[in-house]
């Protein structure tokens, strides 16, 4: 990376306050007028560095590369209260070779959301987000520890998470998309994970966020397949599993190993103490020592079928 072309975020300990709490207050009054800002953006940018700094109370997104290529966060800070809406600690956005590191996020949304683009608009543009790695990420959240869409529209693929801690969050992992978003989630892989006190450890769905106006094509299915979950270990978990597939673009080649979720008894109905399961629709694919045991649509088989055999070969 050549110095005079890098951009540079840089300092000792040194803070961004984005004073969020009045946009917060406009957008829960809905006075606001405005789409609210980021804190910081870089667009059609290349060879970024972010490090050493805490970004505070960011009115909308904290750090959000769209467009952008050799894009690295690391040794960052990212603190907004948990009732703060739409607070995300980093999303790279249609962007490319994108490392975020060994970093604290404590927010009210997402910690890390990979997007591409919004319905017919990121379809128009078609510009995948790829080459994804997060990895040493500590954080809570109300929503969700790692996420991949809900914007999709440009595609997402080779997304690698691996060793992240997350405590007091919504979702574990989430990744999730809808109807009308068209584009791809493809070869996402997340492994070594530790979650305490979530409400759901794995949510996989078709069925997320809005649309940005009217004109979104109903029929624009997106595909969603190679997604491999491995390593994951929680306690106090509410329910460990959730996969919700597209009736007409099922999920496919979604595989889960070494999954170790310790759910809590909930009280359900009158007085009855239930343990909560996975739940499961539209999607195909394999699991190898997951507990509890998931739904049947993921049944573990060793078979040569198997669209998972060759992972659990490698195991």
């Amino acid at each position: 990376m050549e110095e005079e072309e890098s951009s540079l975020v840089a300092g000792e300990n040194g803070t961004i306050d984005g004073q969020g709490d009045v946009w917060w207050n406009m957008w829960k009054q809905r006075t606001l007028q405005y789409t609210r800002p980021g804190l910081v953006e870089f667009m059609n940018s290349h060879d970024i560095i972010i490090s050493n700094v805490t970004f505070k109370n960011s009115p909308f997104w904290n750090i959000h590369p769209v467009y952008c290529s050799n894009v690295v966060v690391r040794y960052v800070t990212i603190l907004a209260p948990h009732n703060s809406p739409n607070t995300d600690g980093v999303d790279p956005d249609s962007s490319s070779n994108v490392c975020i590191e060994d970093s604290y996020i404590s927010t009210g949304d997402d910690l890390v959301a990979v997007k591409s683009g919004w319905d017919q608009y990121g379809i128009a543009f078609n510009r995948p987000s790829t080459d994804i790695t997060i990895r040493r990420i500590t954080g809570s959240s109300r929503f969700a520890g790692i996420a991949v869409g809900s914007e999709t529209s440009g595609g997402v693929k080779n997304v690698l998470a691996e060793n992240i801690n997350l405590y007091n969050m919504g979702v574990g992992i989430h990744i999730k998309t809808n109807t009308g978003r068209g584009g791809y989630i493809r070869n996402i892989t997340v492994s070594n994970v530790y979650m305490e006190d979530v409400r759901t450890g794995i949510r996989i769905a078709g069925d997320v966020g809005g649309h940005p106006d009217g004109n979104f094509n109903p029929t624009a299915l997106p595909a969603v397949e190679g997604l491999t979950l491995d390593g994951i270990w929680g306690q106090r978990i509410g329910q460990p599993g959730l996969i919700r597939g597209l009736k007409d673009a099922p999920f496919k080649r979604v595989c889960l190993s070494n999954v170790n979720l310790h759910v809590v008894r909930r009280k359900s109905g009158k007085n009855n103490n239930t343990l909560l399961t996975w739940k499961c629709s539209d999607v195909s694919g394999g699991s190898f020592l997951v507990s509890p045991s998931p739904c049947s649509e993921l049944a573990s088989s060793n078979g040569a079928t198997d669209s998972c055999s060759d992972h659990f070969r490698n195991l």
